[in-house]
């Protein structure tokens, strides 16, 4: 059973905001098409090799560059045995009206349900008016409407509704944070700046509540969070992207990207990172590893067709892998909005690391399927 609650502010009914959009950088969602992808980049800072991030100053906002995002994914558990997976993603893309720096915020937050096979979302979109959406510079805060993620002391405290299911929790950091790429930078395409600074917090110990159809029910789980700002789009031949994010009970992770050309090339950029039990992370070239897709899966409502399980195999790191969604049906669909179809979804994972048996969760994510992400 799959269920949609596309729960959009009114402000994003209004047809000059959706004429705005463009679309982040990659790790959750591709959103967004209003900005060309022959858009001048000249006022925008962006991404360059030899930048230091610095914590907790850099989970803050970067205002500089013209597209950010703050993403979390995370697996709850019941007292009573129930599971349910979450995604609670925020963004900041700069829209500059004139010479005045102008940002439209948006938001996407989404339940699966695992026991009942349901998936539930929701979305807003928001200008800065009256409070109403907002990325603080000076320390961690990002809201949209009454979504809102933020840092307190060590924990990030998160809280999003919609109608039918709502989260209020507490996340405690138990490794530091872990930077993608090389020198600073996770490369994206050929060329000066098509980059992002691109981080994770890969385990992140979780309480808190989470509300179904009004009834509050305590849980306990581990979350995954991503943080990303850059100015780059896509190639002229880049489609799209799989994401992996995979969680592994030998206290193992591993963020893996696959950059697609249209021909259905890899792109050579694509690359991941595997972050050890003590926190030390290393990063893995798209030669390092290797994802083959085990079936299909077509959306009744899209048309669109996304792979459905993976084999994933990082010979260096002894990792063998088999990713399967815990939900088939796991598809936004934020044409309303953001104009954009793509799957993000909770997966269970298992196989071996190092000869011996291994079992995880995770989350994928699946952008370009249905058309071509303009960036």
């Amino acid at each position: 059973m799959h269920r949609i609650h596309p729960a959009l502010s009114w402000r994003a009914k209004r047809s000059h905001l959706i004429l705005m959009l463009g679309l982040p950088i990659l790790g959750l969602v591709s959103l967004l098409i209003g900005m060309s992808a022959l858009a001048k980049l000249s006022r925008f800072e962006v991404a360059m090799p030899g930048r230091a991030l610095s914590f907790p100053k850099d989970h803050a906002a970067h205002p500089t560059f013209q597209t950010e995002w703050w993403y979390y994914t995370g697996h709850l558990r019941t007292a009573d045995g129930e599971e349910y997976g979450y995604q609670l993603t925020f963004f900041r893309r700069r829209v500059d009206e004139g010479s005045s720096p102008q940002h439209l915020y948006l938001a996407h937050f989404a339940i699966s349900d695992k026991g009942r096979q349901r998936f539930t979302y929701a979305e807003q979109i928001n200008r800065p008016s009256l409070g109403m959406a907002g990325a603080a510079e000076d320390r961690y805060a990002v809201w949209n409407d009454e979504w809102r993620a933020e840092l307190v002391g060590p924990y990030h405290q998160l809280h999003a509704r919609m109608d039918a299911y709502g989260i209020n929790l507490i996340l405690l950091p138990e490794k530091g944070p872990v930077v993608h790429g090389l020198n600073g930078v996770s490369q994206k395409g050929e060329g000066k700046g098509h980059a992002s600074h691109y981080y994770s917090v890969t385990r992140l110990k979780t309480d808190g509540l989470l509300y179904v159809r009004g009834i509050a029910r305590e849980v306990t789980g581990v979350s995954w969070m991503d943080h990303e700002f850059g100015s780059s789009q896509l190639g002229p031949t880049q489609v799209g992207w799989d994401w992996l994010s995979l969680q592994l009970e030998n206290r193992t992770e591993l963020m893996l990207y696959l950059l697609r050309h249209a021909d259905g090339r890899v792109d050579p950029h694509s690359s991941g990172t595997v972050v050890y039990p003590d926190g030390r992370a290393e990063h893995v070239t798209v030669e390092g590893f290797e994802v083959v897709a085990l079936g299909r899966w077509t959306s009744p409502r899209s048309g669109a067709t996304y792979p459905q399980g993976w084999e994933l195999r990082v010979p260096t790191h002894g990792l063998q892998l088999r990713i399967t969604p815990t939900i088939a049906d796991q598809e936004l669909d934020t044409q309303n909005s953001t104009r954009v179809v793509y799957w993000e979804g909770d997966v269970r994972v298992e196989g071996t690391h190092s000869g011996q048996p291994v079992r995880g969760l995770g989350y994928v994510e699946l952008v370009g399927y249905k058309t071509r992400v303009d960036l």
